[in-house]
């Protein structure tokens, strides 16, 4: 901006007038629908309207933002997604695949622009990733990969972890849909998957301790709002089982998993942010590919290290990003 800034300067040089900015060349105020699986999430929702903003979206200014949240309740996001559609807002964005999937049956004229979603084309949500094909588009958080990765990192780590336990939240669609590739995954690194179901934040405590009743020496856990958004009580489940966690960033850094591997958050943003932009301005969302992470960071979590008696390999120490103490 201050480089936009100083440009101007030169090229109308003693005219007095203020800078245009991209968001005071769009006249139409643009609605939009924000359709979350969780709780409401301040701190994404500010990082997410800053990301906006940069691309010449400001709320309240050209931008009018109906948020609508299912608070872990898969029931309500259908009905949440057809009450969005009844506004008829110029375009839907959504977290997470089970979003998604409930606003893409609640319409298929309205764009809808996920701004995170995991394997977009095995859960059936976009066609291929370069031609996306119908009024879907988004950011996926290639999340099967993720989870490989996560796994990996584990099993070095601690190489007696044999047995994973994956908590599958029963109404997301994702894990049925990838059950096939984390077995395969987990046959390939020597591991033998536990998969419990949850349906409820009341399910969590016991789903932990039934992966330790069954010899489960290690757990990880997948993109859900359910597991998210009760990380802390879900960590502290698996500290009391002696369970070590492979998770995302945000378990590891405000729960106390051992291991995070995840994409940048800032790139997500930035290019989830751009998708929006695109298709505000006109562009289909079928033609509109959807973009994958590029950045990745690896955070370990010695506190936890300590309080589960392991030790850190020095090798996977040198490769991480961040290490909490």
């Amino acid at each position: 901006m201050n480089r936009r800034r100083f440009v101007c300067a030169l090229v109308y040089g003693a005219v007095a007038a203020p800078p245009i900015t991209k968001a005071q060349t769009r006249t139409a105020v643009r609605r939009i629908g924000f359709l979350r699986p969780g709780a409401p999430d301040p701190s994404e929702e500010v990082q997410q309207a800053d990301a906006l903003r940069k691309v010449g979206w400001v709320e309240g200014q050209n931008l009018l933002v109906e948020r609508r949240y299912a608070n872990s309740k898969a029931e309500l996001l259908r009905p949440l997604a057809e009450d969005l559609v009844r506004l008829r807002v110029d375009l839907i964005v959504t977290a997470g695949t089970s979003a998604t999937l409930a606003a893409k049956n609640a319409t298929s004229t309205i764009p809808i622009a996920f701004w995170s979603a995991a394997d977009p084309v095995r859960t059936g949500l976009v066609t291929s990733l370069a031609r996306p094909g119908g009024n879907v588009t988004g950011f996926s958080v290639v999340i099967t990969e993720l989870e490989a990765k996560r796994l990996a990192l584990l099993r070095e780590w601690v190489p007696a972890a044999q047995r994973i336990g994956r908590l599958e939240n029963s109404s997301n669609p994702y894990y049925r849909a990838t059950r096939k590739e984390f077995e395969r995954t987990c046959r390939l690194l020597g591991a033998q998957p536990i998969f419990v179901e949850v349906a409820t934040v009341g399910d969590l405590p016991d789903a932990v301790a039934e992966i330790a009743r069954r010899g489960g020496q290690g757990l990880a856990v997948g993109p859900d709002p359910l597991l998210y958004d009760n990380r802390a009580a879900l960590m502290r489940a698996a500290l009391r089982h002696a369970l070590p966690a492979t998770v995302s960033r945000d378990f590891i850094r405000e729960a106390g998993a051992l291991i995070a591997y995840d994409r940048l958050e800032s790139e997500e943003d930035e290019r989830g942010a751009a998708i929006i932009d695109r298709i505000l301005r006109g562009a289909r969302p079928a033609e509109v590919p959807v973009e994958q992470p590029t950045k990745f960071e690896l955070i370990l979590n010695l506190k936890t290290a300590r309080a589960l008696g392991i030790a850190a390999p020095p090798t996977l120490l040198a490769r991480a990003d961040e290490v909490i103490e």
